[in-house]
């Protein structure tokens, strides 16, 4: 791996050979070296946007999210702005456990800075050799100030997202690239070598979501929904709300009929946040789905688990997905081979650098990926829209996967929208349950390599 102290030298001595360039769809964009890109300038601030309720997961419960917003300007003079939404308690509740939520967010935050510092002066050809470069000492760095020698390396990429962004659109400018085809590279080609025209949405039902707003929801067309299991309490108290609430939700809507699921019935997609800490609990709440006749319209259960529960899952009779414990590509290879049967990928929470890598290693052992949310701004959905729209079909589906869940939980989404490059595109719109994706959105990157005059306007003022 690259390090810090001998990046500049090597890239200086590889130059393109050894790396991925330019690599499009486009045969002859293939063969184009990408230009090598000095930082020379570097900004950052943030946003503290607050929830219209508080949000349950985890067995805790967060009231606002710190958007990061990074500038990075180069030797030439481009200067672009990377976005990254801060999760504390998705990306280590031990770390939300001992801080306060505003502690918590400001430590994350300071890595974000970190990494800042550490890009002074730094030259790069592509942002995937820049994360590798700093991704240990941030991680490092991490633990120092958290005092969490056990730091999650999610913790780290969730604070790295928005200088990972950042990165990537200053590679695009420097580099002439107008489409997200183009900034992926080869070796990840096959696995986002799909242009779907629908994505379907999920919507996000935490503990406090009332059964009447899920049935409504369903009335609007969803039907795949994501539920979160593993509410607070002991393990017997987590089980019996658990099943209680899956008996409450199956009954209200597990006969409700949609033209988008092989067998016209919603499916369930729960994710249990790595709360159940036994084999057998979790067995036994399978046991309780199977009873209430809710196990064929169970899609995906996600990190049922602690991550630290290295178990054959194999032979459990429900798709397991990773999402949490596959921080890198290496984890997510280990999951693969315990048995896990889909990726849950977040470009916008563990990077779209590390996040292309992970995708590439799914491919290879045909595991199915699709896109969960962080509950992020609507700049970041678009990011995640564009893995989602490139990804091959969930099995049982003839669509692409995205969660997105920020429209439910800001208070101010609305304004936030008013941020987006595109604010009234039409693929921004979810209708009944399904992004319709156009040439438009294709032809557009999803607005993800437009300039935000709001964010920019952060930084300009103080040039």
């Amino acid at each position: 791996m690259i390090t810090r102290r001998n990046f500049i030298k090597t890239s200086a001595l590889t130059g393109a050979a050894g790396i991925t360039g330019i690599l499009s769809r486009n045969v002859a964009a293939d063969r184009i070296q990408p230009n090598r890109i000095t930082i020379h300038r570097i900004d950052s601030d943030f946003e503290r946007e607050p929830l219209a309720q508080p949000f349950g997961f985890k067995g805790g419960y967060i009231s606002e999210l710190w958007q990061a917003i990074v500038y990075l300007q180069s030797a030439s003079g481009i200067g672009k702005v990377g976005l990254g939404t801060q999760s504390v308690l998705w990306s280590d509740a031990s770390v939300f456990a001992s801080h306060t939520e505003s502690g918590g967010n400001a430590l994350m935050y300071a890595m974000t800075e970190y990494a800042l510092q550490e890009l002074k002066g730094i030259q790069f050809s592509n942002p995937i050799e820049l994360l590798d470069a700093i991704f240990d000492d941030v991680y490092q760095y991490g633990k120092k100030i958290t005092n969490n020698p056990d730091l999650r390396k999610t913790f780290a990429l969730n604070s790295l997202v928005a200088v990972d962004n950042a990165a990537w659109l200053l590679y695009a400018a420097e580099n002439g690239l107008d489409n997200f085809d183009d900034l992926v590279p080869g070796k990840y080609r096959t696995a986002l070598s799909h242009n779907h025209n629908t994505v379907a949405s999920i919507p996000l039902l935490s503990y406090n979501v009332p059964v009447a707003e899920i049935k409504q929801a369903v009335a609007d067309g969803y039907f795949f929904l994501k539920i979160k299991i593993g509410q607070a309490g002991t393990q017997e108290e987590m089980l019996a709300k658990d099943m209680r609430r899956l008996s409450e939700i199956h009954e209200a809507i597990g006969r409700r009929e949609t033209p988008h699921t092989e067998d016209g019935r919603p499916c369930y997609y729960l994710d249990a946040n790595g709360r159940y800490q036994q084999m057998d609990t979790f067995l036994r709440l399978l046991d309780h789905i199977e009873k209430i006749g809710a196990m064929d319209q169970v899609a995906i259960i996600e990190e049922p688990f602690p991550e630290e529960l290295r178990a054959d899952v194999s032979g459990i009779p429900v798709r397991l997905a990773a999402d949490e414990s596959a921080h890198t590509v290496e984890d997510a290879l280990e999951r693969i081979q315990m048995g896990y049967r889909a990726i849950a990928l977040k470009a916008i929470a563990k990077t779209l650098s590390m996040t292309l890598k992970i995708a590439g290693k799914a491919a290879e052992h045909q595991v199915p990926c699709f896109c969960a949310d962080l509950t992020v701004n609507p700049i970041l959905v678009d990011w995640n829209k564009n893995v989602a729209a490139r990804l091959a079909p969930f099995p049982g589906l003839r669509c692409g996967l995205l969660e997105t869940n920020g429209h439910q939980n800001y208070r101010n989404w609305k304004r936030m929208e008013q941020n987006h490059p595109c604010p009234d595109a039409s693929w921004r719109q979810c209708r009944e349950g399904i992004f319709h994706l156009d040439q438009d959105f294709y032809l557009k990157s999803g607005g993800i390599l437009q300039d935000s005059r709001h964010y920019m306007a952060l930084f300009n003022k103080n040039r």
